[in-house]
């Protein structure tokens, strides 16, 4: 389905078929000294009294974010752990904070950072492999020191200090999240009701942070989509970190910052709805990571990382007034508690998008958290090194962008919170509207792809324009769709404004969205990401909701009537600038209109191809194609780099010409080298962010061919390179 904002999900690699599940105005000011920087940081920051609980000295929630302002992350140290094949083991020792290769921190370290402007550190902490599970979860003592002792090397510099449970594989990261509630409880409970003991006499400068990604680790839906049942389950160990702090012997139980994430502490909406803040409690504060917009921070599918785009900014603010709607507007403080841009060797380009970010961040009163886990150079996505823990110097490329967000945060023109809350907009009352339903509906996206959606309504554009759609509801937040006469081109839309549990959807928006003249659209749905209880539609008067965003959607038809009844495959060839970032879908109409995403990248050559199977009338639809009967459909160009970017063919053959395997050639590339085994071992760690399709999984399994991918095959990739092994796959 056609959205008029990015598409997120899984992405179709050149040449193979992977399909997707679904669903600044200031310019940079001239540099200021370090120094001066590092007193403005400072002068932000209450004085560290431990001894002190006078009513005058406490902070409020609000105050203890503004003075946290930017904040650096001890990564890959205290939260490191032993793996052994990809598995965690159940114990370790204080060796663990070195076992990923970062050294052991010092306070050099801290003093580094502190004298960079920084003026929060967030301590990132692994437990499950230090504690008895035989002892009421008892931490091991020479661990928890330890712990303590770095955690003093922040808080008495005068840091804020955010300390977490972190990665805590086969606990709150499990495939079985959903019923592990009861299992959980002890383990969380264990160890915060000893944290909140241990540090009980520090004061609002230590912040706790409940978890770090809570998520259904090991399942289709890793980093998307998550169940309710998962999400209760957060929920609730969320509550009882928050009861154990509020009811420990501490005489800041009652003003201890607890930060508490979503589901993988998502900045996706649909997810940060799902976070239950515990209600009459006026230090908490919701926890979110944005490494946003993924495309341009991480992926490293996208070739092309030089330029922070208008639609990559346009991008990162939608993100960000997601976040400023779902809590800010309720008045919940937020702490963005991990975000970066991986290095591309494209300082210039992260400086935008540093400026942006600060810019938008400090607008709106959100401190935010630098990811630096100490891994420098182009790295592909996970380099995020900005301090070398071992010169204690900054790493070239990423020092300028450090110091881009410093100015901004210098920057008296931008004033911290001002645009805390969104604009208020008066609406039309729903009642008094044109109303499209006459009785209350539920839809599932369980159930699709019939009970995802309303049933079509008729919405005319001559009844849409000038005005919103309404729709108020319980549950999920649904985005509207709208089709012509023919019921063809699926176009979806986010709604502009949401509250009083009525969300509103502007008809520029839709227009704006729409390829093709408005005059055509015939048709509306609400469709939902999860369970939606819609009790009204109705077509309202308009309120001013600004320009609507660029469109720059391409549509082009597709004649599928000459295939033929057995399976076969629709081949498309889109052209356009080497290396430019293209993405978009295939769509067609069976009982409801559905979209097949692609995202990728034009290869050398000038090409980028898609194959779509196409089912046969006695072949399975296991929903990643087209299915038989269908003699039609649309190739969607949603967003390519190359203006020009153009679908030059599409044609459709029989399964029999399955290219033959190259046994190591993960990202079908054409050649076997070291980008392949690093693409597996990203695959094996985050297949969501890092697929590889069908025909790429089989090239990858060249260790012990048929036992599936491992990170096993990736080292015999890397033997093969280096002469150890003269064969790949099955003749090995």
């Amino acid at each position: 389905m056609r959205y008029s904002g990015f598409c997120t999900g899984s992405a179709v690699r050149n040449g193979g078929i992977f399909m997707f599940s679904e669903n600044k105005s200031i310019k940079r000011i001239v540099s200021i000294s370090t120094s001066a920087l590092c007193l403005l940081a400072s002068l932000r920051i209450a004085p560290v009294s431990p001894e002190t609980t006078n009513a005058a000295d406490i902070m409020t929630a609000w105050e203890i974010t503004e003075n946290m302002q930017l904040g650096w992350n001890l990564g890959n140290s205290l939260d490191s752990y032993m793996s052994s094949k990809g598995e965690p083991l159940e114990s370790y020792g204080l060796e663990s904070e070195t076992c990923w290769g970062n050294p052991k921190t010092t306070q050099a370290m801290i003093d580094a950072v502190k004298a960079k402007g920084f003026n929060t550190i967030r301590v990132p902490v692994t437990w499950f492999q230090h504690v008895d599970k035989s002892n009421g979860f008892k931490i091991d003592d020479a661990y928890l020191a330890r712990v303590k002792e770095v955690v003093d090397m922040c808080y008495n510099s005068g840091l804020y200090v955010i300390l977490n449970m972190h990665h805590e594989e086969g606990w709150q990261n499990s495939p079985t999240l959903g019923e592990d509630y009861d299992r959980l409880k002890p383990f969380v409970g264990g160890v915060w009701t000893q944290l909140a003991e241990t540090f009980a006499d520090y004061d609002q400068h230590l912040i706790f942070e409940s978890m770090n990604e809570p998520r259904a680790t090991k399942t289709d839906h890793e980093w998307w989509g998550p169940t309710q049942a998962e999400c209760d389950t957060i929920n609730k160990l969320n509550a009882d970190v928050v009861e154990i702090v509020r009811k420990s012997d501490s005489p800041y139980a009652e003003t201890r910052l607890v930060m508490l994430p979503s589901y993988c502490a998502s900045s996706d909406t649909t997810m940060m709805m799902k976070n239950v803040i515990p209600e009459g409690d006026d230090y908490v504060a919701a926890s979110v990571h944005a490494y946003s917009p993924y495309n341009f921070t991480m992926n490293a599918e996208v070739k092309d990382h030089s330029t922070f785009t208008t639609a990559y900014e346009n991008e990162l603010k939608t993100i960000l007034d997601g976040v400023r709607k779902t809590f800010l507007d309720k008045d919940i403080p937020v702490v963005i508690g991990e975000f970066s841009a991986s290095n591309y060797d494209n300082t210039e380009a992260r400086c935008d998008w540093a400026e942006t970010y600060l810019e938008v961040t400090k607008a709106y009163g959100i401190p935010c958290v630098l990811w630096d886990n100490n891994v420098a150079g182009n790295n592909g996505g996970e380099a995020h090194g900005y301090l070398n823990r071992t010169s204690l110097t900054w790493y070239e490329g990423s020092e300028t962008v450090v110091d881009t967000m410093l100015e901004v945060l210098a920057d008296d023109s931008i004033v911290w919170g001002s645009e805390r809350k969104s604009p208020v907009i008066e609406h039309e009352d729903i009642t008094t509207g044109v109303q499209l339903i006459d009785k209350a509906v539920e839809i599932d996206a369980a159930l699709s792809p019939d009970g995802n959606c309303t049933p079509g309504l008729n919405a005319t554009w001559k009844m849409l324009e000038g005005g919103d759609v309404a729709i108020k509801y319980t549950g999920d937040q649904p985005v509207i769709a709208v089709v012509d006469g023919s019921w063809n081109n699926w176009t979806e839309i986010k709604p502009y404004d949401d509250k009083d549990g009525i969300a509103y959807y502007s008809a520029e928006h839709i227009k704006s969205a729409w390829a093709g003249e408005p005059s055509e659209i015939e048709h509306l749905f609400a469709r939902t990401n999860g369970k939606t209880a819609i009790e009204a539609i109705a077509i309202i008067g308009g309120a001013d909701v600004g320009d609507p965003p660029e469109d720059t959607a391409k549509i082009f038809k597709l004649d599928l009537s000459e295939r033929s009844e057995s399976a076969q495959v629709l081949s498309l060839v889109f052209t356009g600038k080497a290396g430019s970032t293209i993405n978009g879908c295939v769509g067609y109409m069976g009982a409801e209109w559905t979209n097949i995403e692609y995202s990728g990248v034009i290869g050398n050559d000038g090409t980028f191809s898609v194959q779509v199977p196409l089912y046969g009338e006695k072949t399975a639809d296991d929903g990643l194609g087209i299915p038989a009967g269908i003699t039609s459909a649309e190739a969607q160009i949603w967003w390519c780099d190359d203006e020009n970017g153009t679908l030059e063919s599409y044609n459709i053959f029989g399964l029999g010409g399955q290219p033959e395997p190259v046994y190591g050639d993960s990202n079908e590339d054409g050649i076997v080298n070291l980008a392949d085994a690093v693409l597996i071992m990203q695959y094996k760690a985050n297949p969501t962010k890092y697929p590889i399709s069908g025909y790429g999984l089989n090239n990858a399994d060249v260790y012990s061919t048929g036992d599936g991918v491992t990170n096993l095959d990736a080292l015999e990739i890397q033997k093969y390179l280096l002469g150890l092994v003269t064969v790949l796959g099955p003749e090995a």
